[in-house]
Formats: C-alpha cells, sequence, structure tokens
C-alpha cells in the first residue's frame, strides 16, 4: 500500500516533508449551526463534497437499534426533489461516484466529483438534509437489504461475530455495548413514526459539518453553502448518553461458538480512553508495535519464528467515550487458544517491564510519520480527516499537528501506559470456538 520509494524519503527528509504537507483550510458556522470547513487545492480538477453526522450505533435507543446504520442506506432512497433509483443515477451522470459508513459515533456521507459538478455534490447533500423522504416502501426496501448484509458480513461470515461480541461483553452500561448493524428484530418491529423520529432528531443542520475538499472558488463555492443549506432549520440540540463504565477489575471470561469457522481464535479485549486523549495516541503505539502487520512483534514470533498461530489478529477501536485495544490469534498445528495467550501475554509483560529499543521506537516512528502523509495525500482522505477531528476530537487542525503528539511520546510513556491499561485483570478474555456438532 505504501511505496518504499515514499517511505524512504519521508525517513530521509522527515520534518521538511511533512511541514510541505500542511493542510490550510477555513472553518465557520452558518446560522442554523452547520460548521463548515473548506479546503482548497486546485492541484487536480476533483473535488469531495461530504457532511458528518454526529450519530452512530450509541445515540440509538437500547430497545430499537441498528437505526444510524440503517439510516446511512435509507438516506439514498430519495427526496422530494430526487426520484427513488436516482441519486446513483445522476452522481455517475456527472462523472462522480458517492458512498456513506456509519460507525459508534458517526455517520459520513460522500460524493467525489469533477471539480465542475461542485454544486451537484452541494446540491445532493442539501436535499438528504432538508426533503428526505421517510417513507413505507423505501423502508421496507432497506430493511430487506440490512437484513441481507447482516447474513453476508455477520451471520454466515467466519469470525463475522467477533466485533458484536466484544462489545458486548466490555460494556455493560454504555451503549457501545451493540453493534453497529443492530438488531434485525429491532428493525422489524420499527414504526415508519420511529424512524422519522430518528430523522428529525439526529439529521439537523446542528448535528453536522460540511466539507468541501478539492478544486473550487471560496466566495463562489461559500455562496453555494449558502444558498443550499442555509434556508434548513435548525434543530433542537441533542441529548447525547452519558453513561459511564465501572472499571473492569476482574478479568471476564467469554465464549462464543460460530458455526461458520472450524479453527477457534482466542481474542483479549482491553478498554481503553477515548480517542481525543492522549493516552489513547500511545495505545495505538503499542497496537502497532505488538501487533500490526507481518514485521511487529507478535506476528513475527508467532507466525514466523514459532509458527504456533494461523493469524494474529489486531484491531484497535477508536472511538470517541471510550476505544478498545482488541489482539488475539488463531493457533495452528497442535497448538491450542491458551498457547497463544501465553505467548501474547509474555510480550505484553516485556512491554510493561522494559524499555522498547531505540530501534524499534525508531520504526514506529516512521510507521506513523508515513501514516501521516499517507492520510493526507488525497483530497477524498482529507475531508474525512477534517471532519473526524473536528467532531470526534473538538480540534479541527489535528490533520497538521497529530503527528507531533506521536513524536512527543515516550519510549517511557509506552511502558507506563502499558502497565496502567493492559492488564490481565482488566480485559475480556473470549474464546471464539467452533460450533459443537451433535453427535447425533
Amino acid at each position: 500500500m505504501k511505496k518504499h520509494l515514499f517511505s524512504a524519503l519521508t525517513m530521509l527528509f522527515g520534518v521538511s516533508l511533512l511541514s510541505a504537507q500542511e493542510v490550510v483550510f477555513e472553518e465557520y458556522d452558518l446560522d442554523n449551526g452547520l460548521h463548515v470547513i473548506l479546503h482548497q487545492d486546485n492541484g487536480a480538477p476533483v473535488v469531495t463534497t461530504s457532511v458528518m453526522y454526529h450519530v452512530g450505533s450509541k445515540d440509538e435507543d437500547p430497545d430499537k437499534t441498528g437505526f444510524a446504520h440503517f439510516f446511512e442506506h435509507l438516506l439514498f432512497e430519495g427526496t422530494k426533489n430526487i426520484e427513488r433509483g436516482e441519486w446513483d443515477q445522476i452522481t455517475a451522470a456527472n462523472g462522480g461516484r458517492n458512498n456513506a459508513n456509519t460507525f459508534l459515533d458517526r455517520t459520513y456521507y460522500y460524493e467525489v466529483f469533477p471539480s465542475n459538478s461542485l454544486e451537484v455534490g452541494l446540491w445532493l447533500e442539501s436535499e438528504r438534509l432538508m426533503h428526505p423522504i421517510i417513507g413505507q416502501v423505501g423502508v421496507d426496501t432497506q430493511k430487506e437489504v440490512v437484513q441481507e448484509e447482516r447474513r453476508l458480513r455477520t451471520d454466515n461470515a467466519p469470525y463475522g461475530a467477533f466485533f458484536e461480541q466484544i462489545l458486548k461483553n466490555l460494556y455493560t452500561k454504555h451503549p457501545y455495548r451493540w453493534g453497529v448493524i443492530g438488531s434485525l428484530d429491532h428493525l422489524a418491529s420499527a414504526t415508519l413514526d420511529d424512524f422519522k423520529k430518528f430523522n428529525k432528531t439526529y439529521y439537523v443542520p446542528n448535528n453536522g459539518v460540511l466539507v468541501v475538499a478539492g478544486d473550487f472558488e471560496t466566495e463562489k463555492t461559500k455562496k453555494m453553502i449558502e444558498d443550499y443549506f442555509g434556508p434548513i432549520p435548525r434543530g433542537a440540540e441533542i441529548k447525547r448518553p452519558n453513561a459511564k463504565e465501572d472499571p473492569i477489575t476482574e478479568t471476564k471470561f467469554a465464549k462464543y461458538y460460530d458455526p461458520n469457522i472450524q479453527i477457534p481464535a482466542i481474542l483479549l479485549a482491553y478498554r481503553t480512553p477515548g480517542q481525543g486523549q492522549r493516552d489513547a495516541y500511545v495505545i495505538n503505539m503499542i497496537s502497532t508495535y505488538l501487533s500490526s502487520g507481518e514485521s511487529s512483534k507478535l506476528y513475527k514470533k508467532l507466525v514466523y519464528e514459532k509458527k504456533m498461530a494461523l493469524q494474529i489478529l489486531s484491531v484497535p477501536i477508536d472511538a470517541e467515550d471510550y476505544s478498545s485495544y482488541i489482539v488475539g490469534g488463531l493457533p495452528v498445528g497442535d497448538n491450542s487458544i491458551q498457547d497463544i495467550k501465553k505467548e501474547i501475554d509474555e510480550e505484553i509483560l516485556k512491554l510493561q517491564m522494559d524499555l522498547i529499543s531505540e530501534k524499534d521506537y525508531q520504526k514506529l516512528q516512521n510507521k506513523f510519520e508515513n501514516q501521516f502523509v499517507n492520510a493526507n495525500s488525497s483530497v477524498e482522505g482529507i475531508a474525512n480527516s477534517l471532519a473526524e477531528n473536528y467532531m470526534l476530537k473538538d480540534d479541527t487542525n489535528l490533520i497538521n499537528t497529530e503527528i507531533d503528539i506521536y513524536r512527543s511520546i515516550t519510549r517511557e510513556e509506552i511502558m507506563e501506559v502499558a502497565k496502567k491499561y493492559l492488564k490481565v485483570n482488566q480485559r475480556v478474555e473470549l474464546e471464539y470456538l467452533p460450533e459443537q456438532k451433535d453427535a447425533n
């Protein structure tokens, strides 16, 4: 994914190259509360229009889960001025593409167009916000789509339920405790009024951030934004969930039987700080050091050297209120999941007792600097970063300064954070097992 030459140049020229990558942006609010961020880059005739809404699975009623993800689908159904099925046709006819995604804290919609179609992108997103049709036909259609998506990605996919199972055991009070796709039973029993209420609550200007990034004329674009989004009325203030989790003080053991697998897995999950906190950045460095990529400590040791594991799993989950670090593996041969757990714990203990080497520390720094440059290498990536930094980390300029946080993290800090959060008695141990077959 990353080109070796570019990586070498990044390491060689370091700060001077990164400073050349500074992202210049302007941000302001419309009267209705919509936050606007503009990043002008006339290097290529391409523009991204995107809107991120501060609504994810954590904002759902515990008895009506899956709504945030459902709306990611539903709001492509059409509006008062866009017929059902025409959204993608309009995008394609103007040389563009679109997509959307949902996670625990936010939902993100975006289009990438040739710059002469910028107005189309702004119109589409203003239509989604101002004139959505929340009708029974669209709801019924998207219920079937989401049902099929769950079957493909979760119910019938090998290891597809691990994310839900981890959340279920890692959280008991906070609404992170259910999966993003939610319950199909909840969606099936939901009424049209339920969906209309969700839309009215969360799809309002004061709950969103509009980003335009790429090739455009600033003043002309500001006028279009005011014309298309300015008339949309402000919504009521939103009450956020404020549930606090009690600390995990004893290891939580859990098992899940997956009918789609033959090889068991062990998953160790730790609850860690929200993504805007400094310790969360340190955890990301620890995750990369231990289990990200084939050169990481665990992969190299267990897959290459000892040949104990078929695969090492590493899933850092960055989220607004709490983050999570999940590490685990699939054994191979006569090795068991307990053998894998023992080896993982040995490497974590080393982190807690000794400083990582200067060589490994520099390798980490190089990786994060390369990732930083790569993330800002396209207007599409820049648009996403600007929205997330503003909405979930409360600092849009992290797009330029986040690398300084990683640079300032010391080897001593890595050791202390590992001691603080990666304790055996502060984790969930999930045995993810093949479904037991009835001998009869």
